[in-house]
C-alpha cells in the first residue's frame, strides 16, 4: 500500500435539526439497511464533521477540552474534533422510526453533517 491510497466515502444519510432530539434522514438507496432497526433501543452513528476547516485537519496537537493550561496532546490521545479525518461518533438512544427518518437523542452532530454509517449498540 502507498501513501497516496485514497478511500471514497458515501453518505448513507444526512442530520436534520440540531439539539437534545434530531433525526438522521437515511437516503433512499439506502432504505432496505433499516430493516429490524426498531427493535434497537441504542444506535452508534458515524458523521463527517464538514464544518472543519483544511486548517483545523491539519492540526495534531491540541489542549485537552481547549485549556490552555494543559500541556498539548496529539489528537489521537484525545477526543478533539481537530483530527485529519474529522470522523465524529455518538451513541443515541432511538426514539421513533418512520419510514427513512430516524428520530433520535443525544446526537452531537450539526444539522447537514454526512451520516457515514448507522450501527446498533443494544
Amino acid at each position: 500500500m502507498t501513501e497516496d491510497f485514497f478511500i471514497t466515502v458515501r453518505p448513507v444519510g444526512f442530520v436534520r435539526g440540531e439539539g437534545e432530539i434530531c433525526e438522521v434522514e437515511v437516503r433512499p438507496a439506502y432504505a432496505e439497511g433499516l430493516l429490524g432497526i426498531e427493535q434497537a433501543k441504542e444506535l452508534q452513528i458515524l458523521y463527517w464533521m464538514h464544518r472543519l476547516s483544511d486548517t483545523d485537519r491539519r492540526l495534531l496537537t491540541a489542549h485537552p477540552m481547549g485549556e490552555t493550561s494543559r500541556p498539548q496532546r496529539g489528537v489521537f490521545a484525545l477526543r478533539s474534533p481537530m483530527r485529519p479525518n474529522p470522523i465524529g461518533s455518538s451513541v443515541v438512544e432511538l426514539i421513533q422510526v418512520e419510514g427513512t427518518r430516524l428520530r433520535v437523542r443525544g446526537l452531537d452532530a450539526f444539522d447537514g453533517s454526512p451520516v457515514v454509517d448507522i450501527k446498533i449498540v443494544s
